[in-house]
């Protein structure tokens, strides 16, 4: 199989390569051929070196903040070319308010300046490979840590009307759980059962209240291989056995702006 071809270029008058140069890098560790345009390329030249270099995929960097007019330019110009099949990912300082803008006039993707080099690496062999990896399907459910479920029903029950759904100990997290369904998720109520359990380290250290919000996925093993590959902090590498008998990991707070995530894969029906 053929090495992947991915041509990076710096649009316009930006004058820095640094950042490209270690993008280059890093693309290159990961076994990829990459040929590298040097500064100050318009988007005719661009186009025009990835139909001659037979690239696979077009990387921008821009940091001129002239984005929004270059980097549609290149996407007309490669159509131009008759290469509209050669993708255009970007780069750079990009306000996130502009990454909608870009996406609809062509660029496939958008990294800002906090994205790991392994998570642009992974994202274009999926790209490649058609496995582009599909979001969550649905916020499965909100973790509340509390100190006693007893204590904490008559709020939930009496106060929001929330009917209980069920209560069960998971034995692998040592905490027992009940079920609150709210619209098209679910409330969780947390309460630890043994001293050594994560949720009484989350109580002793913070207090009762929202320890994690749970994300239904699909294949949450493949899922966590890819986010390994990206270096994203894992508290769970493997799956292991959660409520209602689904499948479950968690990705460590400091990877989410301190927010505790988990991924969800439920059981599936006979």
């Amino acid at each position: 199989m053929k090495p992947i071809r991915v041509l990076i270029a710096k649009p316009g008058l930006d004058g820095h390569d640094r950042g490209a140069l270690i993008i280059a890098q890093a693309l290159r560790d990961h076994g990829m051929e990459v040929i590298y345009t040097g500064l100050r390329q318009s988007a005719v030249q661009i186009a025009r070196a990835a139909v001659q270099e037979d690239v696979d995929v077009v990387g921008l960097s821009s940091l001129s903040g002239a984005h929004k007019s270059l980097f549609p330019k290149v996407v007309e110009a490669l159509a131009a070319e008759n290469a509209s099949d050669i993708p255009v990912i970007g780069g750079g300082v990009i306000p996130p308010e502009d990454i909608p803008y870009l996406e609809e006039k062509g660029v496939t993707k958008i990294f800002t300046s906090g994205s790991p080099t392994d998570a642009i690496a992974v994202f274009i062999k999926q790209m490649m490979n058609h496995e582009m990896r599909t979001a969550p399907k649905k916020i499965a459910h909100i973790g509340i840590a509390v100190e006693s479920l007893e204590m904490a029903l008559p709020f939930y029950q009496d106060t929001l009307g929330l009917q209980l759904e069920a209560v069960e100990e998971v034995d692998s997290e040592m905490v027992r759980v009940a079920f609150f369904p709210i619209g098209d998720t679910r409330l969780e109520l947390l309460e630890p059962t043994m001293e050594d359990s994560p949720i009484r380290k989350f109580i002793d250290k913070r207090g009762e209240g929202i320890h994690h919000i749970a994300l239904e996925v699909d294949d949450i093993s493949k899922r966590l291989q890819q986010y390994r590959e990206e270096g994203i902090s894992l508290i769970h590498n493997e799956p292991k056995q959660g409520a209602h008998d689904s499948q479950i990991a968690f990705i460590h707070p400091k990877a989410a702006a301190g927010v505790m995530y988990e991924l969800s894969q439920p059981k599936k029906e006979e």
